[in-house]
């Protein structure tokens, strides 16, 4: 769907959750604004909910940025699958702690937070005791099944929390949430390949290619066809080539990472890799992959996904990302223009990061 310009402009509705919705009480009965998905496949609605109070082991966040991820979209679209309803998007998340629950010990009120996609796991499923949380079963996901972001407070559980480095303001930082965490857990699946093709060059790819070239890699950007202003924007952020996603690069790839939510890439990106290289499906969504001649898995070529991520992610990459420094391309958006934001985003007019800003 394309919400209309009215749909867009719709007056604000006051939107309560039911009790059952909700996991907390509220917090003074204090009003705040939010951008609620009411139904899959419809617009955003601008609502007033209760500011939300923390419980046990949780912090209440006063959000400074959240930025738009295709994730979000696949929520939006209907392409995720039973999503909390309401629900309030948004995953990539900086704000300062305003309140904390019984049992806080990792933040204090006014510290800097970044609230990722990972909102909670069991701890004790074969995945949680063997450093793969981010299989969960019982996990939880902020901004699909918790509410996120795309509002004036949040409430996160402290133990999935990031502490974010202070060499990047709240619009610049939201990216690495998700984009960047995502990013590296993808660049990480790669090995030690040399040279790396990127299809699908948006928020992750931005963030991803300053990674590679800081560990020493070279970066071969694939956009869609006709994209010159996105392969400029590929080459101006370290790619040593970019080109269509139909050609061949220049030489084999020894991997490739698909963030474009394309099936059809994958069968195109075997034909580029070399003997022994790794594909790697860098999304939560994608459209179903075409059938292909098995030659071009053949050699020991390999496909793998990724899914969500883990703390140890998170704590790597925080570390990584300002000695590279990585920095990242925004364009930002008052909260109530969030379906704007992610309009643009479905039609490809966002260069690097939409980020929402509360109160801009």
């Amino acid at each position: 769907f394309i919400p209309t310009l009215m749909e867009e402009m719709a007056e604000p509705v006051h939107f309560i959750p039911q009790q059952s919705q909700l996991t907390s009480p509220t917090f003074d009965h204090t009003p705040m604004k939010a951008m609620v998905l009411q139904t899959q496949r419809q617009p955003l609605r601008a609502s007033e909910l209760s500011t939300p109070v923390p419980g046990p082991g949780e912090v209440l966040v006063k959000v400074r940025a959240c930025a738009v991820c295709r994730t979000d979209l696949h929520v939006v679209d209907g392409e995720l699958p039973k999503p909390k309803l309401p629900l309030v998007p948004g995953h990539e998340i900086i704000g300062i702690v305003a309140a904390t629950g019984d049992g806080v010990e990792r933040f204090q009120t006014g510290d800097r937070v970044g609230v990722p996609w990972l909102g909670w796991t069991c701890g004790t499923c074969e995945y949680c005791r063997t450093g793969r949380e981010n299989l969960c079963g019982q996990a939880r996901f902020t901004g699909y099944t918790l509410d996120g972001g795309y509002a004036e407070y949040t409430i996160a559980d402290q133990r999935y929390c990031f502490p974010i480095p202070g060499s990047y303001s709240d619009a610049e930082a939201a990216p690495l949430l998700c984009a960047g965490l995502i990013g590296y857990r993808s660049l990480a699946k790669t090995g030690d390949a040399r040279r790396i093709g990127i299809y699908g060059f948006g928020a992750a790819a931005h963030i991803t290619t300053q990674v590679a070239r800081f560990q020493g890699s070279e970066v071969y950007a694939f956009t869609r066809r006709g994209d010159i202003e996105g392969q400029q924007f590929a080459k101006s952020v370290g790619a040593i080539w970019a080109g269509d996603s139909e050609i061949l690069p220049p030489e084999k790839l020894d991997a490739a990472i698909i963030f474009a939510p394309a099936g059809e890439l994958v069968p195109l990106a075997l034909k580029a890799v070399a003997k022994g290289g790794t594909v790697v499906c860098g999304g939560i969504h994608m459209s179903d992959i075409p059938a292909f001649p098995y030659e071009l898995l053949w050699e020991e070529r390999s496909i793998c996904s990724v899914a969500n991520l883990t703390r140890h992610d998170g704590e790597e990459f925080f570390a990584l990302a300002p000695r590279v420094p990585v920095r990242t391309t925004v364009q930002t958006f008052p909260l109530t223009e969030a379906n704007v934001a992610l309009n643009r985003l479905r039609s490809g007019k966002i260069k690097g990061v939409a980020v929402l800003v509360p109160g801009a």
